[in-house]
C-alpha cells in the first residue's frame, strides 16, 4: 500500500495505525510505504519514527512537493502483486476488500474507488462536488474515459501497469488521471466500486488556483496522447 504524505504530521501516525491494525486484522501479509514528498514540517522525520515501530511500515522520500510523483515512487518501491494507493484524510478498508474480490472473480487489473454514479455517497461541500463532476464530463468527451471516476483510491496490480507507470509523467494534480486514461487505452480491465466521500478537514489548495492549472495540465496530456497515437514507438 502506497501513502503520500505532505505536511501530514498532525494526522499520520493515527492514519497509519488504523490501517495497521485494520490490515493486520484481515490476516493477509502487507507492506504500507509512507512517500514523504517535500514536506516543511515533522512528516519526514514521523514516518521514519513509525517504520521503527511497525515492522509493515516503510518510510520513503522524495524532494519535491508532488502527489503524482509520490505515487510512482510508491509503485516502483513496492514488492507485493497488488499496489493500493491511499491517502492519509482519505482511506477504507472495505474498499480494499472488495477491490480484491473483484480483482480474483472478474480478472480486472485495476479497481477505483467511485465518488459518482450508482451507489456512491458524496458529502462534500458542493463546489467540489461540482468540479468533480465537471471534471468527469471533460475526461469524458476529450478522452473517451469510461471509468467515472480517477482521483482517490485504487488497488491495481502490480505486474500490468509497470509499463503504464513507467509512462506516466504528469504530476501532482494529474498523475491519477493519465495513469487510468492510458489504462484503458492499453486495454486494461478497469472497474469502479462505489464509495462514500466524507471529508475530515478542508481541502488545502485553493479550487480559483487549481482548476487553470488543471486545465492547463489537460491540454498538455491531450496533445501528448494524440502525438503519442500519431507516432507510436
Amino acid at each position: 500500500m502506497v501513502l503520500p504524505a505532505f505536511n501530514e504530521e498532525p494526522f499520520l501516525a493515527a492514519t497509519v495505525a488504523d490501517l495497521v491494525d485494520g490490515l493486520r486484522a484481515r490476516g493477509t501479509g502487507f507492506e504500507l510505504l509512507v512517500v514523504e514528498n517535500g514536506s516543511t514540517d515533522g512528516t519526514a522525520r514521523l514516518a521514519v519514527e513509525l517504520s521503527d515501530r511497525y515492522d509493515e511500515v516503510r518510510a520513503l522520500s522524495i524532494a519535491a512537493p508532488d502527489y503524482g510523483g509520490a505515487l510512482r515512487h510508491g509503485f516502483n518501491q513496492a514488492r507485493g502483486d497488488v499496489v493500493a494507493n491511499f491517502d492519509v484524510d482519505y482511506y477504507d478498508l472495505e474498499f480494499l476488500d472488495k477491490a480484491l474480490k473483484l480483482m480474483e472473480s472478474d480478472g480486472c487489473v485495476m479497481v477505483v474507488a467511485a465518488k459518482r454514479g450508482a451507489g456512491a455517497s458524496d458529502t462534500r461541500v458542493l463546489p467540489r462536488r461540482l468540479v468533480t463532476a465537471v471534471f468527469a464530463a471533460i475526461l469524458r468527451l476529450a478522452f473517451r474515459l469510461r471509468v467515472v471516476d480517477t482521483h482517490g483510491m485504487k488497488a491495481m496490480k502490480r505486474e500490468p501497469f509497470v509499463a503504464v507507470v513507467a509512462a506516466s509523467n504528469s504530476g501532482t494534480d494529474l498523475y491519477d488521471t493519465e495513469l487510468i486514461i492510458r489504462a484503458e487505452r492499453a486495454e486494461l480491465n478497469v472497474a469502479a466500486v462505489p464509495v462514500l466521500v466524507e471529508e475530515t478537514r478542508a481541502s488545502r489548495t485553493s479550487i480559483t488556483r487549481r482548476i487553470p492549472r488543471t486545465v492547463r495540465g489537460l491540454g498538455r496530456l491531450w496533445l501528448q496522447l494524440r502525438r503519442e497515437a500519431r507516432h507510436p514507438s
